[in-house]
């Protein structure tokens, strides 16, 4: 017989180990998947992880999905930090996607300098007013920040889809519910010849950077921590918790609608219903296996953008369902959270006799 026993302390090996000891779990459940689907296993990892780095294209496009994915993960990491659970950053990449083009637009016959930096500005405050909604609700009335997120991300979506089939709709598009093209002095500079990634990777890797210097290195981020690690004792230091919520949720949400306004302003170039994939979600995926660390979540992202363009590929060459990318996703995240159970807890043997 076994039983589980709490830990003295948090075990520093499991730690570190458990994001890699879930991956490792998550290859061989996808392994043993494959071969339920009378696929090679070994062909088909190899397609889902290794074909998405072998070349400068793909390379590329992996960049372009790392882009939302870790801006996205970098606010949530704030927030979880804190004790935000903000399950809502797909409604805020959607609403700064939406916020954004509602900018662009406005400069469709436009070469104005002014286009560019005022069409991301719109997907940045859409983002954080979004945010701020749920934000407000915590603050003001005590309500459940992941039920409000979680509904806001729905209305996000339908307000998105009903735009693009009304006001935003293109007259020209012969009623398919998509904006019009957005010019090019909206555009998201392109910075490679051979593939699609654009300037905002760049911003996803230099905000990332920032936060982990905010988390680590200022007093801001300090109060950060301990109001996540002991909310009464930080109340009782005189932090403000008001202001420390509203920072990280508007934090997270403006990482978010710049996400949404880089995905129509970069590769996809207009509003469309399809903006995201599910970015949003999978960023909760990518603060964990971060381990809620911005610079973690570089890694993090990247890993997932592989499995997100591996998927495009396995779909293309072996005919393996794409749903099968998102059943990969939520299994790692269920053996992520069941590997961090053993950072608090061990498994010992049992010293009760049986009767």
């Amino acid at each position: 017989m076994i039983q589980v026993q709490a830990r003295t302390e948090p075990s520093t090996l499991m730690t570190f180990a458990s994001p890699f000891l879930a991956i490792v779990l998550t290859l061989i459940f996808g392994s043993l998947l494959f071969t339920a689907l009378d696929k090679d296993p070994l062909q088909a990892l190899h397609v889902l992880l290794i074909l998405p780095l072998s070349d400068a294209y793909n390379i590329s496009e992996m960049l372009v999905k790392m882009g939302p994915l870790l801006l996205c993960a970098v606010g949530l990491a704030l927030c979880y930090r804190a004790n935000m659970w903000n399950i809502g950053a797909e409604g805020q990449l959607l609403a700064g996607a939406l916020g954004g083009s509602t900018v662009a637009l406005m400069f469709v016959d436009s070469n104005s300098a002014f286009a560019m930096p005022l069409t991301l500005l719109g997907g940045i405050v859409s983002g954080m007013a979004w945010a701020g909604i749920a934000t407000f609700l915590k603050v003001k009335f005590n309500s459940n920040l992941i039920l409000t997120t979680i509904m806001l991300n729905y209305i996000a979506l339908y307000l998105l889809i009903w735009a693009v089939h009304g006001p935003l709709r293109d007259p020209e598009g012969f009623g398919f519910p998509e904006s019009a093209l957005f010019s090019d002095s909206t555009l998201l500079p392109v910075l490679s010849d051979s593939g699609r990634v654009h300037l905002g990777v760049v911003f996803a890797i230099v905000l990332a950077l920032f936060a982990w210097f905010l988390l680590a290195k200022t007093h801001l981020g300090f109060k950060i921590r301990v109001y996540g690690a002991d909310e009464p004792a930080a109340i009782y230091a005189g932090y403000n918790a008001k202001a420390i919520s509203w920072f990280v949720m508007l934090f997270a949400g403006a990482l978010a609608g710049l996400a949404g306004v880089s995905e129509v302003a970069g590769p996809i170039g207009q509003l469309t219903p399809n903006v995201s994939p599910g970015y949003g979600y999978s960023a909760i995926i990518v603060a964990y296996l971060g381990r809620l660390h911005p610079a973690g979540a570089i890694v993090a992202a990247i890993f997932l953008a592989i499995l997100y363009m591996g998927g495009d590929l396995a779909q293309i060459e072996m005919g393996i369902p794409i749903a099968v990318v998102g059943m990969f996703q939520g299994i790692l995240l269920f053996f992520l959270l069941a590997c961090d159970f053993f950072i608090r807890y061990r498994i010992v043997p049992s010293r009760e006799k049986m009767a």
